[in-house]
């Protein structure tokens, strides 16, 4: 058994002082408040339970600040996003995810869902192992001390027009397996391990025609279902020219929306949208750097959540890896929408930053006896945080705050410095290279 002991820590019952952290086999023992520190390991902070990312796509991570000449608009940021697609092998990608998991472990995250449609060799061929890239994955996760929920993604049409479904492009036949029955065969030899979870995923109503929906759905069964939803009005155009029907009123008839579901965006939604995601307690994913950096929109949070969706937070293309600055763009988004302060409780935040649950890993994300022993320790002397409320620090902490992470037991991060090294190397020999490829 190890013991740790913080002056504050965010419990279920809210913020407490002078906590004791019994671990024990990756687990919490005992969480107890107004304990003396005696001979526990101190805490340099205020800790919180280890944070969820709910979306992911690993790879884009190579487009970080490469993207912006000329301003561009989605569809341009696309193109240099299917030049870095074409240079990655099994080996290329393995490195690339491990060094951005390693990032994302820095920032406090502990789980994350990996919204993972880059499967086969540049013009569609099968590695000889059709997993090889998830497989790359999942070690990837596992070097870098985060759990990995692999959400392995359907994408059979290269975009919707008003006379239909398009083929895939060059740039895109990778992505697709053929038809949604190969994809399910292959999806379906994907196994689960202790730091993995399985689960699929729809990319788009652009991506996934609505007759095959319903086959995703019976292929995923009673695991995690995440889907891309109205991230561009050209989509929900498109959508209601050709279907008759809104993206999320397609979804919802394909039976494609449960409480085991994630609509990730959810931007551009009509009010009886909202009714059908809420009723079906769908969970909502924000990621609002990746949605203001693509000139996206701001979606209806404040309006899922009354609903009863829950929301959740990712990274997506990860133009910036800290769940902090996406959980306070939640808030801050509505307030500029609203013209009020206060959209969210700190409560609201706080589930919205720990969703693990609809990434299958409903043991994690609370400080509690019984759960996952993950701990994630925020420095309260930087100057960032000097001076705040604990109780408040998601409002001034950033990434760099991030002192200690600890993930089912084991010390990932320790004085901000990760298990493996330098991140920032690791993520320029697996960056670095792909651009020279292009240039």
């Amino acid at each position: 058994m190890t013991a740790y002991w913080a002056a504050h820590a965010l419990l279920p019952t809210g913020l407490a002082a002078d906590v004791r952290f019994d671990i024990d086999d990756g687990r919490f023992t005992a969480v107890l408040p107004g304990q003396p520190e005696g001979d526990a390991h101190r805490l340099p902070g205020v800790v919180l339970p280890g944070l969820a990312n709910c979306h992911s796509h690993a790879f884009h991570r190579a487009l970080r600040g490469r993207t912006h000449t000329g301003g561009g608009t989605f569809w341009t940021w696309r193109d240099g996003m299917y030049d870095v697609a074409a240079q990655l092998d099994p080996d290329s990608y393995l490195r690339l995810a491990r060094a951005t998991y390693a990032e994302m472990a820095l920032a406090g995250i502990t789980s994350v869902g990996e919204f993972h449609y880059l499967h086969h060799a540049p013009g569609g061929r099968p590695y000889d192992d059709p997993n090889a890239m998830g497989e790359a994955l999942r070690q990837a996760a596992r070097d870098a001390g985060v759990r990995l929920t692999l959400l392995d993604t359907c994408y059979l049409a290269g975009g919707l027009t008003d006379d239909g479904h398009e083929p895939l492009n060059p740039e895109q036949l990778r992505f697709g397996d053929g038809d949604v029955e190969a994809w399910a065969d292959r999806m379906r030899a994907l196994r689960e391990d202790d730091n993995t979870r399985i689960g699929s995923a729809i990319h788009s109503v652009r991506a996934v025609p609505s007759e095959a929906v319903t086959t995703v759905v019976a292929a995923t069964g009673d695991r995690p279902l995440h889907a891309h939803l109205s991230e561009q009005r050209a989509e929900n155009d498109t959508c209601v020219r050709y279907y008759g029907v809104t993206p999320t009123r397609l979804l919802h008839d394909g039976g494609a929306l449960t409480a085991r579901t994630t609509a990730v965006h959810a931007t551009h939604l009509t009010q009886d949208d909202i009714a059908l995601l809420g009723e079906a307690k769908t969970t909502a994913c924000f990621c609002p750097t990746t949605e203001r950096d693509l000139a996206d929109g701001i979606g209806p949070a404040r309006r899922l959540s009354d609903a009863g969706a829950p929301l959740s937070l990712g990274s997506d293309q990860h133009a910036v890896i800290d769940l902090f600055e996406e959980v306070r763009a939640l808030e801050m988004h509505e307030r500029l929408m609203s013209h009020e302060r206060g959209r969210f409780t700190l409560t609201g935040l706080h589930h919205a930053l720990v969703a693990h649950g609809s990434l299958a890993w409903p043991d994690a994300g609370a400080l509690a006896r019984g759960m996952r022993a993950d701990l994630v320790v925020v420095a309260t002397d930087s100057a960032r945080t000097a001076g705040s409320d604990p109780a408040q620090i998601v409002y001034s902490a950033t990434s760099a705050d991030v002192h200690t992470v600890i993930r089912d037991g084991e010390m990932v991060v320790e004085d901000g410095r990760h298990v493996l090294g330098d991140v920032g190397t690791l993520l320029a020999e697996a960056i670095d290279p792909l651009w020279e490829g292009l240039a």
